[in-house]
């Protein structure tokens, strides 16, 4: 099934649904590739942690910083950091232990990490659910007429880029985003977003889709770069859940980033 999400897999030449019913004479196609061994290397990376107990980790991942290894990313990932500093969940292997949920290279904020398979499995299982809250801020393009609202589209894989993600693309699934206006500023608004679902560039498409694509988004953003920054400014401001063993609900808050934060008082003081 990931193969054919992911466009390895063709029945006579054209991309498939995992629901496809082969007939007889279908030529069927695989692109097979080798999977690459890494060795994830314990590193002494400094973190930000908010919150640690013996069942998992709460960290305010840095701007910049990749999730997990991968054949691009080999090392100074968040995942080697939390390896040299603790044990972590045994469940997604050796690439991705701990890892519950991810958040993009480019945006900052909150992400929760088990350290063992008890807490994984249960925080997965709250994933799953649609239980956890996560509210993000992103600063977009144009000026919001409504004050608050819900966007009910499901995402998909391009077509024709595999590392992009559209609107009702290949293999869609479904995929809610509500938003609320935190600030306007003439030709940008900030926006408070809180995933109902967690598709891989939630925020980022469904902002591009209803013309308010996220500044600095090289990807679905404006190819006009106003603001001296590194990719999207969007933040996991916060992040709550129900405790894996105490059954507690617990809720976190990170504040924006600097770079963020002088963006935002510069459009303040130029709306003064």
């Amino acid at each position: 099934q990931n193969l054919i999400s992911e466009g390895y897999i063709k029945v006579d030449g054209k991309e498939i649904k995992t629901n496809f019913k082969l007939k007889e004479g279908n030529k069927v196609s695989i692109e097979y590739r080798e999977p690459e061994e890494l060795d994830v290397v314990k590193q002494d990376i400094p973190l930000d942690i908010v919150y640690e107990d013996s069942d998992l980790i709460i960290v305010n991942k840095a701007k910049g910083m990749v999730v997990h290894p991968s054949a691009g990313h080999r090392d100074g990932t968040l995942v080697n950091a939390l390896l040299f500093h603790s044990e972590l969940s045994s469940i997604n292997g050796t690439i991705r232990p701990g890892i519950v949920h991810r958040i993009d290279k480019d945006t900052s904020g909150l992400l929760m990490v088990a350290k063992t398979d008890r807490a994984h499995i249960s925080l997965s299982g709250q994933l799953y659910e649609h239980t956890i809250v996560r509210r993000y801020y992103a600063l977009v393009q144009d000026n919001f007429r409504q004050d608050e609202g819900t966007i009910d589209l499901p995402i998909g894989r391009d077509g024709k880029n595999r590392l992009k993600k559209t609107v009702n693309g290949l293999n869609s699934k479904k995929a809610v985003t509500h938003f609320r206006v935190m600030e306007r500023f003439g030709d940008y608004t900030l926006v408070e977003c809180r995933l109902e679902t967690g598709r891989t560039h939630q925020i980022r498409v469904h902002m591009a889709y209803i013309k308010h694509p996220l500044v600095g988004d090289p990807i679905y953003g404006s190819k006009k770069r106003n603001f001296n920054t590194d990719g999207q400014l969007l933040h996991a401001a916060v992040l709550g859940f129900v405790h894996p063993v105490t059954g507690e609900y617990m809720e976190f808050k990170a504040d924006i980033p600097e770079e963020f934060e002088k963006i935002l008082n510069k459009l303040r003081n130029e709306n003064q």
